[in-house]
């Protein structure tokens, strides 16, 4: 991958339509945006299956709660008062033109002020990063939350590394602990790839409870790493959507 996408004008693409699954506001539950009222903008479709995945009803067998064009899903946006934008999924990022048509037209959007895009990890980053340093408003106002799955997600071993090449100072590395052997590779991975970029911590709490992943990174005088809780599973029940 060696081009960012080649878009069409904004009337073309404003009428291409998208699998989505809900958008709604609430309040950021984890990252660096913690706390702020976000617009959650949900596109349907993912490429991995995680063991602990907490969002199953956004990617098959399940279906699309609706299609919608970006125009229209601009509009919902714009119905909504929140300056920031979680970009998420199943995976944002899968639908490759698509996806950035939609970044771009929400960077377009003159009060948003930060859109955080949760990307999985294994979808290659390069194309988006060219995208980002070629569209001033994307590169003013778009940064990337790179989850990197561990082996208690099943789905390590589709990690793309050079992800970390396209990684800037805005952009986020998080790490779902669910065991020891997960904080071991996570601390291993940091050490070996990580250039820029906050790393995050987010402990899998049935499985590494906050306390002991505290300790963990404290023990390992880990200064750097940030640990991330999900405020919305402390808020509202985990199990409740659209919030």
């Amino acid at each position: 991958m060696t081009n960012h996408f080649n878009l069409p004008s904004s009337d073309v693409y404003s009428q291409w339509k998208v699998p989505m699954v809900e958008i709604f506001e609430t309040i950021e539950g984890e990252g660096m945006a913690a706390g702020f009222p976000t617009i959650f903008v949900r596109v349907f479709h993912c490429n991995l299956r995680c063991t602990w995945c907490d969002t199953p009803y956004s990617y098959a067998p399940a279906k699309p709660e609706f299609e919608a064009t970006i125009e229209e899903i601009i509009q919902r946006i714009n119905s909504f008062a929140s300056k920031r934008i979680c970009f998420t999924g199943g995976e944002p990022l899968i639908h490759r033109e698509k996806s950035a048509a939609l970044l771009k037209a929400m960077a377009e959007i003159e009060r948003i002020e930060d859109i955080h895009i949760e990307t999985n990890g294994a979808i290659a980053l390069e194309a988006f990063q060219l995208l980002r340093e070629s569209e001033p408003l994307i590169k003013n106002k778009a940064r990337f939350v790179m989850d990197y799955k561990l082996p208690a997600s099943g789905e390590m071993d589709r990690m793309v590394h050079e992800n970390f090449d396209h990684l800037e100072l805005q952009d986020e590395i998080k790490f779902v602990i669910g065991s020891d052997e997960d904080f071991e590779l996570a601390a291993s991975v940091v050490n070996q790839h990580h250039k820029q970029g906050q790393v995050l911590f987010s402990p899998v709490w049935e499985t590494m409870p906050p306390e002991k992943l505290v300790n963990k990174v404290l023990e390992e005088r880990m200064s750097d790493v940030k640990v991330s809780m999900q405020l919305h599973k402390i808020i509202w029940h985990p199990d409740k959507r659209g919030v």
